[in-house]
């Protein structure tokens, strides 16, 4: 059984024009694939490739669309914050890992 068959994500792919596009899917992998096969948004389709910069998990549709919304609203500086402080989070659980 797949253990993620119910879980919904947030995602911010960063664009080859540098800008950022957010949305939310069920399976992360494909979505992403999608968008560079020119099969995603159609925002995105002109400015490929894009890059998986940011991701939520989360337990409904609902929750993670209510996610999508409040990101959608921040100024690009707020993504970018949003971003490296998850990027710096991870670092920080990966270096605490293996010291």
């Amino acid at each position: 059984m797949n253990k993620y068959k119910d879980t919904w994500f947030v995602y911010i792919v960063k664009c080859s024009d540098e800008s950022l596009y957010t949305g939310i899917t069920k399976d992360i992998k494909k979505r992403i694939i999608d968008h560079n096969n020119k099969k995603g948004a159609k925002y995105t389709r002109s400015r490929l490739p894009v890059l998986l910069v940011y991701k939520e998990q989360y337990d409904s549709k609902s929750e993670a669309s209510r996610r999508e919304l409040s990101i959608k609203q921040l100024t690009k500086n707020q993504k970018l914050v949003l971003i490296n402080q998850e990027s710096n989070e991870q670092n920080f659980l990966i270096q605490k890992k293996y010291l």
